[in-house]
């Protein structure tokens, strides 16, 4: 199928745009790159005197991911001093890292060192290639250990101050504390992981092709189950069996038939935060093509050659043998972050925990975003008195709906769950539902209780995902950009608690759609405004999409040229 394909769920029908992919992929490769990372320049060393004699503020960035990167990229304030600090010293593009397992994308190809990306500022970026273990918020300095090998000279320990701290150092793979995860199983986080899983499958097919291993040996060796029926483990279940039958079986024919590819999701379905159009296409989509799907089956345990689990349907658990097995079922909390989270009192939480502005609460100057932070909207119903008191200029205890004019814009900006409260009763304003809960015009505060008792219940927080963390850093940035002129003209909402505006509009996260590659160059993608795509049209605005958010120009050309030689050449199978 060409073009692009398209599904509306208001008019039920798909319609097909033969011209709108071409125009897609110029427009994305050409144009949204200049919106997403661009090219290095030379490193400008230069400053005016008068910048000397200002005494700067030391920001100090944990982790190089998108959150980090991002904000690093966004930063154009040359009145800050900024050090980073991150295990590696690199950006890597994460959405392709299931290409990496296969050989379809090179490792280096997705990759750009820090250096180069920070070398265009017109102020110093000092780097450090290592991992801070510690985080002192009494004297602002974060202790760090250097990440090199001891035989280079041990690794060094120091210490760097902080005036503002970013911690954008994401998270680690999830493993619900099952026995033998960490010991057996591949996850799939790094470029690391991505290099060691395809080394994997190539040992697995070299071992299983050796002329003293038994036919049931075979079978097990050549057995790879990935944990999680997320987007990632989907799409990396769906790369597998592209490698395994358009490359390997041409060069292990004798092994083709002993092969199998496992999904094992605890859920229902596989894709649940998808469309349910997506999830049923993926699931046929699967089973013709052979990978077998076990939902409601839950991991317990894994051993060296063995994954147990429990089956919902029956309670009964269920060995399966393998060779190889990816985990791939979500993130959890890094160490460093869980101290620091019993340090400043947030010891009950998952991840760490933020207010709008991605300021850390109970601390000063700290910021957190991506993977490891989470935004702790506030409640409607914990301000009501205070709003319902802000609107109530003449202290009468009761109020007409006009009365909330000056304040209704910042109702809805300081808390989102309104607008999402409104879509979903299909109102077009808060007047509406004002006058939605009462026929009466003036409202006591009981009322306006009444009127406002559910809107709490739309409060969702952001799936931690790189389009998340990347809006995060540029949003900070840009906050930090403007940071003395907010400070004397505030432009935020509205403290419904205290007097006066917040300095900055909060953070709002705008959704721009998500990809499920499902493999045979079929992608799903869903789209804001309820769009549904699904196909090999879909594939190329996949391809578009991807090579126009890559970090640079070198980065886009070296992925570019990988997917074109592999529709030329094949995927490699050697072990490097």
């Amino acid at each position: 199928m060409s073009g692009y394909r398209f599904y509306q769920r208001t008019k039920g029908v798909f319609h097909d745009h033969p011209h709108i992919t071409k125009l897609l992929v110029v427009l994305s490769v050409s144009g949204g790159g200049v919106a997403a990372f661009s090219d290095t320049r030379p490193f400008q060393t230069g400053y005016a005197d008068a910048a000397h004699d200002i005494k700067k503020k030391k920001v100090v960035v944990l982790g190089t991911g998108w959150a980090g990167t991002s904000f690093l990229k966004s930063l154009k304030d040359p009145g800050y001093e900024v050090h980073v600090v991150s295990p590696r010293n690199y950006f890597a593009f994460t959405p392709l890292l299931p290409s990496v397992t296969n050989g379809t994308v090179e490792a280096r190809s997705i990759v750009e060192p820090i250096r180069s990306i920070v070398r265009k500022k017109k102020f110093d970026v000092h780097f450090k290639e290592a991992e801070c273990h510690k985080i002192d918020t009494q004297n602002k300095k974060v202790y760090c250990q250097s990440t090199q090998d001891n035989n280079l000279g041990g690794s060094e320990e120091f210490t760097v101050d902080y005036d503002y701290l970013v911690i954008a150092m994401g998270a680690r793979a999830n493993t619900f504390n099952t026995p033998g995860v960490v010991e057996h199983a591949h996850f799939l986080k790094e470029v690391e992981d991505a290099q060691r899983i395809r080394r994997t499958v190539i040992d697995c097919f070299e071992r299983a092709s050796l002329p003293t291993i038994s036919e049931e040996e075979k079978k097990r060796i050549l057995h790879f189950v990935v944990v999680g029926g997320g987007p990632t483990g989907v799409e990396f279940a769906a790369e597998l069996h592209d490698f395994v039958n358009e490359d390997l079986a041409k060069l292990y024919p004798s092994l083709k038939q002993h092969v199998q590819i496992t999904l094992l999701e605890a859920g229902d379905h596989i894709l649940n935060m998808f469309d349910k159009r997506i999830t049923e296409f993926a699931e046929e989509k699967f089973s013709r093509d052979g990978i077998h799907v076990k939902t409601g089956s839950m991991v317990v345990k894994v051993t060296d050659k063995e994954i147990s689990t429990k089956e919902r349907s029956s309670g009964q658990t269920v060995a399966i043998p393998f060779g190889m097995v990816v985990w791939s079922t979500g993130i959890g909390t890094r160490p460093v972050i869980m101290d620091f989270m019993k340090q400043i009192g947030q010891t009950n939480r998952r991840v760490l925990a933020t207010d709008e502005w991605l300021r850390v609460e109970g601390c000063d100057s700290i910021y957190a975003l991506g993977d490891c932070a989470t935004i702790n909207q506030r409640r409607v119903m914990e301000d009501i008195a205070a709003i319902f008191s802000k609107a109530d200029k003449n202290d009468s205890n009761t109020l007409k709906v006009d009365d909330f004019k000056e304040v209704i814009n910042d109702i809805s900006e300081r808390y989102p769950q309104v607008q999402i409260h409104l879509k979903k009763k299909q109102l077009k304003n808060f007047f509406q539902l004002l006058k939605h809960s009462d026929d009466d015009d003036e409202l006591n505060i009981e009322k306006f209780k009444s009127a406002l008792s559910e809107v709490d219940s739309q409060m969702k927080n952001l799936p931690a995902t790189a389009q998340v963390a990347s809006q995060q850093g540029a949003y900070l940035a840009d906050c930090f950009n403007r940071m003395d002129i907010c400070e004397k003209y505030p432009e935020g909402p509205i403290r419904f608690r205290g007097t006066g505006r917040h300095r900055f509009h909060p953070f709002r996260y705008k959704h721009l759609g998500q990809f499920a590659p499902l493999g045979g160059e079929q992608t799903a993608a869903q789209l804001p405004g309820d769009w549904v795509s699904i196909g090999h049209s879909t594939q190329w605005l996949w391809y578009s999409v991807y090579a126009s958010k890559l970090v640079s120009w070198r980065t886009r050309m070296l992925v570019i040229s990988d997917w074109g030689r592999r529709f030329i050449f094949g995927r490699d199978s050697s072990r490097i």
